[in-house]
């Protein structure tokens, strides 16, 4: 049994990590950027005006969305997870990704439907973002009426796979009838994206993150009473229908938010909740939930710097970057433990 004194140093240990990872991300890139000089750029100026322009205007936001993000999927995923009590639940499988793939599909594959700047006008950022948002926001709306009329919780989770496949035959079919260029521009979106958000996105961003975090902390109990079953729960008094809708609404923000801003970033939401109980080795939320905040975070700022290829002008898709890097570590992990605690 770890000591809070050991917790503490944990979380003061992960946060230097985290500090040291957000200064190399930001001095990474085809211009590298001396960390004396992000510095100044962060709390002042520097010499190099196009320094100063690069750091606030690119990789700054760029940065803090890989924070946002990382810490965003480690917590829907530990959310899924305990509701479930499935090891393979992951932050999607509500269909929340799947919703917002179908929403995208439809603006980006069905734009040919429409003709000349309607078709254009369709394809922007701004209407991307809004579509993908309202794809999660139906099927959540869908899980959302089928959880009032089911109890049983792994009825939802079947039922959220079953909306996925669902949106996946639907976009399948309009991929079949699109053109070469709009599958290119759905597949680049479907790479996920941490670089493309200005600022004024991302503060809409973080205040729906906000409220997503806000309900994830307010279910911490009940989900340290689900640890031991429907009818321990009860007995301790909690209800358990509006706790699980508390549950899926802060999955839904986040995840949901996620995939509209960043696209569907994959591993990260279903990995980084093994990897805490791995190194923390406890399964109380309390200390978990800040605990795969911060681990998401990190991992996901490592991936993005090596996603950059320093000193490269090029950048890999984050997704590929994600599952290459942090599936051996999980391997490992679980080897090295020799069994899954949860």
């Amino acid at each position: 049994m770890k000591t809070n004194k050991t917790y503490n140093l944990q979380f003061l240990l992960l946060f230097v990590i985290l500090v040291l990872c957000f200064f190399t991300n930001i001095s990474l890139g085809s211009v590298s950027i001396p960390f004396k000089s992000i510095f100044n750029g962060l709390f002042g100026t520097i010499e190099n005006s196009s320094w100063q322009v690069i750091i606030t205007d690119f990789r700054l936001p760029k940065a803090i969305t890989a924070i946002l993000v990382g810490s965003g999927l480690g917590i829907s995923g530990l959310l899924m997870q305990t509701l479930f009590r499935n090891p393979l639940a992951g932050p999607f499988v509500l269909g929340i990704s799947s919703g917002a793939s179908l929403g995208v599909a439809l603006v980006i594959l069905g734009s040919g439907l429409f003709g000349g700047l309607f078709a254009t006008a369709l394809t922007t950022k701004w209407s991307i973002v809004i579509a993908a948002s309202l794809g999660s926001f139906l099927v959540l709306l869908a899980v959302l009426a089928v959880s009032n009329r089911v109890r049983d919780t792994m009825a939802i989770l079947i039922i959220g796979l079953m909306f996925g496949s669902i949106t996946a035959a639907v976009v399948s079919v309009l991929s079949y009838f699109s053109s070469a260029e709009q599958l290119q521009q759905y597949i680049f979106w479907g790479f996920g994206s941490l670089s493309n958000l200005s600022w004024s996105e991302l503060i809409i961003f973080f205040g729906i993150y906000l409220v997503g975090l806000l309900l994830s902390i307010l279910s911490i109990k009940g989900l340290n009473s689900l640890l031991l079953g429907d009818n321990y729960a009860k007995s301790l008094g909690l209800n358990l229908k509006q706790n699980r809708l508390v549950i899926i609404i802060a999955t839904s923000l986040i995840a949901g938010t996620i995939t509209a801003f960043a696209g569907p970033i994959a591993f990260i939401g279903l990995a980084i909740p093994h990897l805490t109980r791995q190194i923390f080795t406890t399964s109380n939320h309390k200390i978990l939930l800040p605990a795969v905040c911060l681990f998401g975070a990190i991992i996901m700022l490592i991936c993005d710097s090596i996603a950059q290829i320093p000193g490269s002008d090029y950048v890999l898709p984050i997704n590929a970057i994600t599952a290459l890097v942090g599936a051996p570590v999980v391997i490992w992990l679980l080897v090295r433990q020799r069994k899954m605690i949860f």
